[in-house]
């Protein structure tokens, strides 16, 4: 018997070819990982998220804050939007606290309608009115105008934003306020084909400005922050990038390129960039963490001037009904303006995420490097838990690295692609085990099988020995047991009882039935004549003699024991259903249905075979004898089943006739007398 490991002696050829495919699943899991939306992209977006999280500082951002035009300003206050002389008096009172810089998150792209002259061109137009306002200065008539000339004054960052979906008529390109140049080439920015900027009054005297665009990633969550945007052939600079700069004195940005891949440097500050513009955040904390004022504190003069003092400023609204709020890693409700600040802080700090360039190539050949331990320890035939314990040890490393390197440097090694490959590679360790579980327990399975049933022949050409009962008694017994016990389940008769497994084995068991007379001596077994009531005690004892025999071979047969019903068939299918048989004279349900069933068919072979003492029966004659004996002799629903399948018995008989007519065969004293020529005592 071949116990066939795993792997056989052609496992070399299996064991590089499984080395092959784990290479292969790891190099189309990183490949996958290109695309945005493949599972190893996920995975690492949903790591980066715990990075960000785990590794915030919870310091308060020094460089920055806001000064927020939120709901308690907006009710002391009212009107949204703010007539343009109220920010104005707002950036007033920021800026004589010398901030660092000032930017407006703020869009005005229509007009001010309260300005005193909006309200005489207004009465003019519509009543024909002329009307004049005493004692107010020029400046403030136009609100648009007294704006921008505080905007002006300050050089306070404006705001506009950039349309992707179409383009904008204009004279001649929007001013940036800053420039960029460097390794320009290596970029490849998003071009807007549109702009909306403020009014023109506004526009017009903003000397820097910078766009507020934010896009969230596919799941809706906010990493990354554009920097840089390009319209008509000029680069632009976002809101905190054109603040940052102002604040640091910058009036130009370096783009750089080294192994790590792009970024932007500001004096001697660099952040690290993307090709497309974009820096990922890192955040301090959640909202919390980004110092903000109240608009309307600071218009009453409550606001501390130390809060604003060198700082970076920006004005801007958190209203939740402005609906300028974004999901983060940090925090769900994130406003648009405290993102600013966020940026800023990570240009200011040149903390901002780093995934370097070499990041795919050491995704690979971590992969692939997990893979191949796995793939070898498996092909080696180690168990499913050390691959297990392994493969959770290599991830925890490989997360315990990342961490460990994202806090002190602020790059993120992608490690989802390793993950997610390690992940496979033991579910298809588990997957090719299972498999070659299941072929090794089908083929010992066969070889069982075909031991018992060796076995059990075994057995039984020890019985034919000594009895000369023919083969093709024995064949005819087992098929119409089997039919039998298949009729009564189809029938849902004994179902508890009568599994696959079970008939099956009924089958096999069933020419053990007369084992027992290898017991009984040569002169009782074989006596032609009638036996005495002495030799017919002996003859019943081979239905005992059957039983030990079996149970002695038994006992050394651990689990499920396949000879228990050939040690029942044997003991018991000389009982009676009415408790009259032998030898332990059980009754009815008493009696195991194995015995009861083999009862039925070795009387009706006995009756339609030829006998030394007997000719054979016909079978409506045999039919008629048993049915004499129901409930007597024979369990009711088993005789009834028996002749239920009266055409598939016939066959049987047919198919497995005597071919020797002078042959003997077991006979039970039930039938003795019911035909003057059977043996009176025969057993």
């Amino acid at each position: 018997m071949q116990l066939a490991p795993a792997l056989t002696e052609s496992s070399p050829r299996r064991r590089l070819g499984f080395l092959l495919l784990a290479v292969l699943v790891a190099v189309l899991v990183v490949a996958s990982g290109l695309w945005k939306d493949a599972p190893a992209a996920r995975l690492d977006r949903a790591l980066l998220d715990g990075l960000l999280v785990h590794a915030a500082s919870g310091v308060q951002a020094p460089d920055t804050v806001v000064v927020d035009i939120d709901e308690v300003s907006l009710a002391a206050v009212g009107q949204w939007p703010w007539p343009r002389y109220r920010l104005a008096t707002l950036i007033e009172r920021v800026a004589a606290e010398h901030p660092s810089a000032i930017a407006l998150d703020i869009l005005l792209p229509e007009p001010d309608r309260t300005s005193l002259t909006d309200i005489q061109q207004t009465f003019k137009r519509d009543f024909d009115l002329d009307v004049s306002f005493a004692g107010v200065p020029a400046g403030l008539l136009d609100n648009d105008g007294y704006l921008a000339q505080v905007m002006a004054q300050h050089a306070v960052i404006g705001a506009r934003y950039f349309y992707f979906d179409h383009a904008t008529e204009g004279a001649g390109p929007v001013r940036p306020g800053v420039g960029f140049e460097g390794r320009l080439d290596r970029l490849q920015l998003p071009q807007a084909p549109g702009v909306l900027d403020n009014v023109a009054p506004i526009a017009a005297r903003t000397r820097t400005a910078g766009f507020v665009n934010i896009r969230a990633d596919d799941d809706g969550q906010l990493r990354r922050a554009p920097l840089l945007i390009a319209h008509r052939g000029v680069v632009h600079a976002s809101l905190a990038l054109a603040a940052t700069m102002q604040a640091l004195g910058v009036r130009s940005g370096q783009i750089e390129q080294d192994r790590d891949g792009l970024s932007l440097r500001l004096g001697t500050h660099r952040v690290p960039i993307d090709a497309a513009g974009q820096a990922r955040l890192r955040f301090n904390g959640g909202p919390a963490q980004y110092a903000s004022i109240p608009a309307v504190d600071v218009l009453a003069g409550r606001a501390r001037g130390q809060d604003l003092r060198g700082r970076i400023v920006f004005i801007g609204s958190s209203a939740v009904g402005l609906n300028d709020l974004h999901r983060t890693a940090l925090d769900r409700d994130f406003s648009g303006v405290k993102l600013q600040a966020v940026l800023a802080q990570n240009l200011m700090d040149g903390n901002a995420v780093r995934v370097p360039g070499w990041g795919t190539g050491a995704a690979l050949l971590s992969s692939v490097l997990g893979a191949l331990l796995l793939a070898w320890l498996f092909a080696a035939g180690r168990g499913l838990a050390l691959l297990a314990a392994l493969a959770a040890l290599l991830a925890a490393g490989l997360l315990g690295l990342a961490a460990a390197v994202f806090a002190r440097t602020g790059v993120y090694l992608p490690t989802g692609a390793a993950l997610l490959t390690l992940g496979l590679l033991l579910a298809l360790c588990c997957g090719v085990r299972l498999v070659t579980q299941h072929r090794r327990a089908q083929r010992w399975r066969r070889q069982l099988e075909n031991a018992r049933q060796v076995t059990i022949e075994s057995m039984a050409a020890v019985a034919e020995t000594r009895d000369p009962e023919t083969g093709a008694h024995i064949k005819r017994t087992q098929h119409y047991v089997r039919a039998v016990a298949r009729h009564l389940q189809r029938s849902g008769h004994y179902t508890e009882i009568l599994t696959r497994e079970y008939i099956d084995l009924l089958f096999l068991s069933a020419p053990l039935h007369d084992i027992g007379k290898v017991g009984v001596p040569d002169h009782i077994l074989l006596k032609p004549g009638a036996l005495t009531p002495e030799e017919l005690v002996i003859m019943r004892r081979h239905a005992e003699y059957g039983r030990q025999i079996i149970l002695s071979t038994s006992g050394r047969i651990e689990g499920d024991n396949f000879l228990q019903i050939a040690g029942d068939i044997a003991a018991t299918h000389h009982e009676k259903w009415d408790g009259s048989g032998y030898p332990a004279g059980l009754k009815g349900q008493e009696i195991p249905l194995s015995g009861r069933i083999m009862a039925v068919a070795d009387i009706y072979d006995a009756l339609i075979s030829r006998r030394c003492y007997k000719d054979p029966f016909p079978h409506e004659r045999a039919k008629a004898m048993m049915l004499e004996l129901r409930g007597t002799t024979f369990d009711p629903v088993v005789l009834d089943a028996f002749f239920e399948i009266e055409a598939e018995v016939l066959q049987i008989a047919a198919r497995y006739r005597d071919e020797d007519d002078a042959s003997d065969g077991d006979w039970d004293d039930t039938l003795a007398g019911l035909d003057g020529r059977t043996r009176p005592q025969a057993t």
